[in-house]
């Protein structure tokens, strides 16, 4: 004889099964993001030289990429010219399609991008922040009030509360990246900063995906050094990263 308890489970046993099946059905997408080769769905926030040309490189290695503008049927030829993986969208289009968000934006742009669009934004795995913040485009004031809050990676994690952000591609320029991918016998190293160690994981798969080789230098507080004119500006191995971040406070 069995327990009629046994033979039918409570409404709240089958209740709580059914949330651990729907947790576990939410993290397996999240979870395979990790796997190296596995697509990832890539949003990039502005689509000017450095967004198009990182796109372009996204796609050759099997992403589909959304590009983004205020005017995305400027972006058609481009997109055409990508093949099937690439497409373009407004802002809001992007941030819905994307697993992962590039922020590719002048940096007076970043605390609007963060007024609309911060909550989406925290649920991403990842948001990677090319951005940087120079006085001939953003002004002196811009700035002066990234420095004021501790760097350009602190200044962004503010105007984006809750994103897993990591800073990566902020000085190797646009014309250069296409021919330094995949560079033998040494590869050009990316140093990249950030808090998240799920989103550093991410990022430095997809950074060797595209033929870099990531450098994790520090949390967002080292991001301050994850920008143009800086020591770790311009094009370096890894090893010279390496060095070069050791001397860095």
């Amino acid at each position: 004889m069995f327990s009629t308890a046994l033979a039918y489970p409570t409404r709240r046993f089958v209740l709580r099964l059914a949330g651990g099946a729907a947790v576990l059905m939410a993290a397996a997408p999240r979870a395979a993001l990790g796997q190296t080769g596995q697509p990832v769905k890539i949003a990039a926030i502005g689509a000017g030289r450095e967004g198009s040309a990182l796109g372009a490189l996204f796609v050759k290695a099997g992403h589909p990429v959304m590009f983004s503008s205020r005017h995305p049927e400027q972006l058609k030829d481009m997109v055409a010219g990508l093949g099937p993986l690439a497409k373009a969208g407004t802002v809001a289009e992007a941030v819905q399609f994307g697993d992962v968000v590039m922020l590719i934006v002048p940096y007076g742009a970043v605390a609007e991008i963060g007024k609309e669009y911060a909550a989406a934004l925290a649920k991403k795995p990842l948001v990677l922040d090319i951005t940087n913040a120079v006085a001939p485009r953003d002004g002196e004031d811009t700035v002066k009030r990234v420095e004021e809050q501790g760097g350009i990676g602190l200044a962004t994690a503010k105007s984006l509360p809750g994103a897993k952000i990591v800073r990566a591609f902020n000085a190797i320029g646009a014309g250069q990246l296409a021919g330094l991918a995949n560079r033998q016998p040494d590869p050009v190293g990316v140093p990249i900063a950030g808090d998240d160690q799920a989103a550093l994981a991410l990022a430095s798969r997809l950074i060797k995906e595209i033929g870099f080789e990531p450098v994790v230098v520090g949390g967002l507080a080292m991001g301050k050094y994850v920008t143009v004119r800086t020591p770790l500006a311009g094009v370096h191995t890894p090893a010279e990263i390496r060095q070069i971040a050791a001397t860095l406070k």
